[in-house]
């Protein structure tokens, strides 16, 4: 199926899609110059006593959730490393979700046919391809300088896919509204509102991208009966026996 246009639920789909993809790179995987390996002194390893090196997102009710015991021996870099792709993944999925739930209904830049944004991607026009990777490019390329060492420096491979020491995860310097609180304790609490939010923003679109992906049909145009979904059998089981008693009755 062919579209005219292209909507903004479709544009945002695709963008974030894109992003998403893109972060996951996490940094320049290039191959390091050829030369002696040097070594690199060991780094300290988490220990149950501080959790995840004291980053923020332990918080109730999952508390110091980690069951596939994953920081065991888990140098801390690495662990940063983590906390940047979770966080990068968790800003995407909140712009992600707002996309869905928004523009849907609101969409002065686009119209379009409507319909599930994933039907939609190969009805994008070379175009817009090109103006979504030259910009998703640029604002990677700006993420990476920030907080990534580049992987040519240095004798060996110990600076590939590795953060700056100076550099904290997600802390891109990005505050134009400056709503970044000086007060450390006021800092980690929203630290640990985004981590919440990204979370739930990561299953609420994979939920969208799931359901029209089944269904074929977006989040407006799914009509969900959630007591159908979730005690169907007994209302049927009942309709079934008050059809049969009425049934008795008329004969």
């Amino acid at each position: 199926r062919r579209f005219a246009d292209i909507s903004q639920n479709q544009a945002s789909f695709v963008i974030a899609m894109s992003l998403a993809l893109a972060s996951s790179s996490l940094a320049l995987n290039v191959a390091p110059r050829s030369g002696p390996v040097k070594a690199v002194a060991a780094e300290p390893v988490a220990s149950k006593a501080d959790f995840a090196y004291g980053l923020p997102g332990n918080i109730a009710p999952a508390g110091n959730f980690d069951p596939a015991n994953l920081l065991e021996g888990t140098s801390k870099s690495e662990v940063y490393r983590w906390r940047e792709a979770e966080l990068t993944h968790g800003r995407v999925g909140m712009l992600a979700a707002a996309g869905f739930l928004v523009q849907e209904g609101f969409h002065p830049l686009f119209s379009a046919d409507g319909g599930p944004a994933i039907e939609q991607i190969p009805a994008l026009p070379p175009a817009i391809w090109f103006l979504m990777t030259l910009g998703i490019g640029i604002c990677e390329t700006l993420r990476i300088q920030k907080g990534w060492e580049n992987p040519y420096s240095g004798d060996g491979q110990e600076n590939i896919q590795k953060l700056k020491a100076d550099y904290y995860p997600g802390d891109l310097g990005f505050d134009p509204l400056g709503l970044k609180p000086t007060d450390p304790a006021e800092l980690r609490e929203m630290q640990e509102k985004e981590l919440s939010h990204g979370r739930l923003g990561m299953l609420a679109a994979a939920g969208f991208m799931a359901q029209e992906a089944v269904s074929g049909k977006t989040w407006s145009q799914q009509d969900v009966n959630f007591e159908g979904l979730l005690l169907g059998g007994y209302f049927s089981q009942e309709a079934a026996e008050v059809a049969r008693d009425a049934a008795a009755s008329a004969l």
